[in-house]
């Protein structure tokens, strides 16, 4: 246990109210009314049409992915730099990755991903196929790494028009909007097809576990409620047509999503203070580190606060610091090992990966909690710069 935590979930409204409604009206599975008010509270906040809970954005992903269209042998294109759930979402559908760079906001590099769909693929009857495995490419998932929204307003023209689907992994972006160009005031997770929410506890909202699929598209909302209850023809008799999941939120999950959701306002002013007040006392030190910048094309909801870097300056590696933090009771973390580098996907397909590399090597996660105060940032920070 850390005295500080990279980041901890903060039960500070009417989470107890809540979930005890639900254990005293005994609704605490798969059923209940505050399923139901999390998926139009997220809809509502977010601005998708439809919503539909998850017990996980694992899960949300792995359905997406089916709704989307893809089928066993197709390619999916992905970041490397991202958490593994996108990638493994993948091969839960029998379909591959193809693994894209990182800009410098940690998020897919969208002008490499343009000119991999351009150079390298071919248009068939309809569709875009892999010139290089002659597999059909049926997806993308722009991951928003951090909470930094990725920029979209070329590559979703272009795949609408080579028919590849897009999907968002918006999990750690919930409270983040576009402020500029042709998506201007929509929310991550709502341009493609369909998008994607984790509510995990180190999530800025959480539900314990749980997960969301929003889409603008009647038909794909229904077809993901059906096949997140058992694909259920009839539930009295249980006729099955489809092989379905497991996969949908308790209410008492819900209730505390629900309650989670109304501070989301609280927690995102105290997650921008958090970052400004970590940028300003970096900012005058100047020595080889600093925060990592966020993209001026979105409001950010600053989930994750990351420490850029420079070995040669600074003196010192991300692992370094990792060890002097954990023997005060801080955590600090890496960014996750690049996951054309894991073992089980060493032999799909990766397209020019450089810059993921130095981010990887160069940068590492600071403790983001919602209730981390002021005062224990400023300290942790100083015993960073500290020697």
């Amino acid at each position: 246990m850390f005295d500080i935590p990279l980041s901890e979930p903060f039960l500070n409204g009417n989470e107890w109210k809540y979930v005890k409604e639900c254990i005293d009206t005994k609704w605490v599975s798969s059923s209940g009314k505050f399923v139901e008010l999390f998926e139009e509270k997220i809809s509502e906040y977010t601005g998708s049409n439809y919503a539909v809970a998850c017990v996980n954005g694992t899960s949300a992903l792995q359905v997406s992915l089916r709704l989307s269209g893809v089928l066993p042998g197709d390619e999916v294109i992905v970041p490397s730099l991202t958490f593994i759930a996108p990638i493994n979402a993948i091969l839960y559908n029998d379909a591959k990755p193809i693994f894209m760079d990182s800009d410098d906001f940690y998020n897919i590099d969208i002008n490499k991903t343009i000119q991999f769909i351009k150079n390298e693929t071919v248009i068939k009857d309809g569709f875009t196929f892999n010139k290089f495995t002659n597999k059909k490419i049926s997806a993308i998932i722009p991951v928003h790494i951090w909470g930094n929204a990725v920029w979209l307003d070329e590559l979703i023209p272009l795949c609408k028009e080579r028919n590849i689907a897009v999907i968002e992994d918006a999990s750690e972006s919930l409270g983040s909007f576009y402020k500029k160009g042709e998506y201007n005031e929509k929310h991550t997770g709502t341009l493609g097809l369909l998008g994607c929410f984790s509510f995990n506890g180190n999530k800025i909202i959480t539900s314990g576990g749980g997960g969301m699929i929003i889409t603008n598209d009647e038909k794909l909302a229904k077809k993901a409620r059906y096949l997140t209850t058992q694909a259920k023809d009839d539930p009295i008799r249980y006729i099955h047509n489809e092989v379905g999941y497991n996969f949908r939120l308790t209410n008492i999950q819900a209730a505390l999503g629900v309650a989670q959701l109304e501070q989301l306002p609280e927690f995102l002013e105290r997650k921008n203070k958090l970052f400004l007040n970590y940028k300003n006392i970096l900012d005058d030190y100047r020595n080889g580190i600093e925060i990592a910048d966020v993209p001026d094309y979105a409001k950010n909801n600053h989930w994750m606060n990351l420490l850029r870097i420079d070995n040669k300056s600074y003196g010192k590696n991300p692992e370094t610091i990792i060890k002097k933090m954990s023997k005060i009771g801080i955590e600090t973390r890496p960014v996750w090992m690049l996951n054309h580098l894991q073992k089980p996907y060493k032999n799909c397909q990766n397209y020019e990966i450089t810059n993921a590399i130095t981010l990887m090597d160069n940068s590492l996660c600071l403790p983001s909690s919602v209730n981390l105060s002021k005062d224990d940032a400023t300290n942790l920070i100083k015993e960073i710069i500290n020697e």
